[in-house]
């Protein structure tokens, strides 16, 4: 199954994660609160007054953000612009540090992880039941998501900080779309958590079962994987792009994958070694120098 999901602006606003907003424009992740508060005046004075006298010009400065944040999304909904969503389920089983796209017998493709090199000793592909398991096939779920370009192009050369607010904007919609679609996956689409009932701020938690570890996250340090999930699920269906060097164009774009094993957590790969770099360009069948330049906080 792969299958795009779009998404309007006012559909997937409840699932931004304001923390990453605000940390993208340096205010402390306790400024954030401001989105739970009831947005009458009432309701933000009480807020403010929690605050020390000296965090207050702060704590007014993160709420007056947060009003004009809202007001730009209701003009961006407006003018129609929208987030997309694309995704692909496959059948899959594990080789070693490799996920083997496809029923035996007929692979499409080869999916290939780094292992950490100190305890737990983690890698993905542990989360996928192995090649071996009497023939039965796992699932994997690919997918990418991307805010309309427009988007983050809003104001340039006219106003630099709409310019500034509409590129953050853009980038947490793009995570927001990517928490709804992964919720309906899970429990429509892929369907192993059918029953699942989460409130936002445990989704934003990761509560759900499962994983999705982003291309560039710690578990996942290679940016050049992007190139081999383009070429499952086809990035330019939602008008993504890749770069020669594996970045993702528009910016406000993200990609990666979606397990669904219990135990499955995140984990940092850390540091690697000149012998698992050699391994590792082996099984993709690439040239070690041109991961080098993919895997440089890695290499020890």
């Amino acid at each position: 199954m792969i299958q795009s999901l779009h998404y309007s602006l006012h559909e997937v606003a409840g699932y931004i994660n304001w923390s990453y907003f605000f940390h993208a424009w340096g205010f402390p992740a306790r400024f954030a609160a401001i989105a739970q508060v009831h947005g009458c005046d009432s309701c933000r004075a009480q807020w403010l007054a929690r605050f020390p006298e000296a965090d207050r010009m702060r704590a007014a400065e993160a709420m007056q953000l947060h009003k004009e944040a809202l007001r730009m999304l209701t003009f961006l909904d407006q003018q129609g612009h929208r987030v997309h969503f694309r995704f692909g389920l496959f059948d899959c089983n594990s080789e070693g540090e490799d996920i083997v796209i496809g029923r035996l017998g007929a692979a499409q493709c080869t999916l290939s992880f780094l292992r950490q090199q100190a305890p737990p000793f983690l890698c993905l592909a542990d989360f996928i039941r192995p090649v071996n398991s009497a023939g039965e096939p796992d699932r994997i779920g690919v997918f990418c998501a991307a805010a309309d370009e427009a988007i983050e192009h809003s104001y340039e050369g006219e106003d630099d900080y709409l310019h500034l607010l509409c590129q953050t904007l853009a980038d947490r919609l793009a995570e927001a779309a990517t928490e709804r679609a992964h919720q309906a996956v899970r429990k429509h689409y892929w369907g192993y958590a059918a029953a699942e009932e989460l409130t936002i701020p445990e989704l934003q938690a990761e509560c759900f079962q499962g994983i999705r570890p982003a291309v560039g996250y710690p578990s996942l340090p290679d940016q050049s994987l992007v190139f081999d999930l383009d070429r499952l699920i086809d990035f330019s269906s939602i008008g993504i792009h890749l770069t020669q060097n594996g970045a993702m164009q528009p910016h406000a774009s993200t990609c990666g994958l979606m397990m669904a094993h219990p135990q499955a957590r995140y984990f940092d790969v850390g540091r690697i070694g000149e012998d698992q770099l050699l391994d590792y360009a082996r099984r993709k069948g690439r040239a070690p120098e041109e991961l080098r330049t993919f895997l440089t906080k890695n290499l020890s």
